[in-house]
């Protein structure tokens, strides 16, 4: 079963609260980045543990291993249940997070390749798939993998195996949705959602898509 996570990038705290409140029947999880945090504060995840969904931390951890301590100790003290970080630090920096989570007995999924046009400026040449193996040996749980080109998903599954592959740039970004939900265990769908002139029809749509 392919899940369908809700990327929340909204800046306001009320229309954020209502999308998600909208949504929550035919969403898996809430993916929650800087644009609201920075906003509201690690608080918000307080407004929305009442829908019951598993919060994923999407801040691309970047630092020295300490700093990614602090910040993934950090995350999960506010609520979240899961964070996302990147391996091109090294796996010492990506370990932390990954070793921190799994202390308070949550996951960290490692970004292989991001969505946009422009990632394959760098995440190209094998720089993804060796991501993805520091991933396996960092004993993270899954991988972030592109929406927007499915071969490239293919690839990194025969890296990663059994791990959880969540693959963001459905909708806006013109990935489509059936080329990929068989290919990975979560499909994150955000401005195609929330921008919706209805975000529960549009949530509803996708969440039947992934479950016939």
């Amino acid at each position: 079963m392919t899940e369908l996570i809700l990327a929340l990038d909204l800046l306001d705290r009320g229309q954020a609260c209502l999308v998600a409140e909208s949504c929550a029947q035919y969403i898996d999880a809430i993916k929650i980045g800087y644009p609201l945090v920075l906003r509201t504060g690690l608080s918000i995840t307080e407004d929305l543990a009442g829908l019951g969904l598993p919060l994923i931390a999407d801040f691309k951890v970047a630092d020295i291993p300490n700093t990614n301590r602090l910040i993934t100790e950090a995350v999960f003290s506010a609520g979240f249940d899961a964070i996302i970080a990147h391996g091109f630090v090294g796996a010492d920096a990506a370990r932390a997070c990954v070793e921190a989570a799994h202390n308070h007995d949550g996951a960290a999924y490692i970004v292989a390749e991001m969505s946009h046009p422009g990632a394959v400026e760098f995440f190209h040449g094998g720089v993804a798939e060796r991501l993805a193996a520091l991933a396996v040996s960092c004993r993270a749980d899954g991988i972030i993998a592109p929406a927007t080109r499915p071969d490239r998903i293919d690839r990194l599954r025969d890296i990663v195996g059994e791990k959880t592959i969540y693959s963001p740039g459905v909708g806006v970004q013109g990935g489509d949705l059936d080329a990929v939900a068989r290919l990975v265990d979560g499909v994150i769908v955000g401005r195609s959602i929330y921008e919706a002139e209805d975000p529960a029809a549009e949530a509803r749509r996708l969440f039947s898509r992934l479950r016939r």
